[in-house]
């Protein structure tokens, strides 16, 4: 049975204090106490998991790669600007652009643009 959630409830002032997966959280948390079907939604939530940034792909034959030495350039199938994936435990969760990271210039972080669904539709 589908049911479906007011994900824009949140004013635009809000969005703008709380990251997307926060907001997910949120939503989570109010989806399982609407439904009753978790008791315990805090400790779904402290599970911990895997996330990576896709910034791109390449495939090369294992000659190629063999030649491999530093300061080899290996171009990835991803343009400059293009959203990179965000990946939680082997599957797309969000699209981002990379940023660096204001308190530490020295870092890289991604500013996350989409939310993919369920069925990988998007949820801007």
């Amino acid at each position: 049975m589908a049911q479906s959630f007011d994900y824009e409830s949140a004013s635009a002032s809000d969005e703008a204090e709380t990251s997307p997966l926060e907001r997910l959280a949120e939503i989570a948390q109010r989806t399982a106490e609407e439904t009753g079907k978790f008791a315990n939604v805090d400790a779904i939530l402290r599970i911990p998991v895997t996330m990576q940034v896709v910034l791109g792909s390449a495939t090369i034959p294992v000659a190629n790669l063999m030649k491999l030495g530093r300061g080899a350039v290996v171009p990835l199938d991803h343009r400059v600007g293009e959203p990179v994936d965000v990946v939680v435990n082997g599957r797309i969760v969000a699209r981002g652009e990379v940023v660096v990271v204001e308190e530490d210039n020295s870092r890289f972080g991604v500013s996350l643009t989409e939310i993919v669904g369920p069925l990988g539709q998007g949820d801007t």
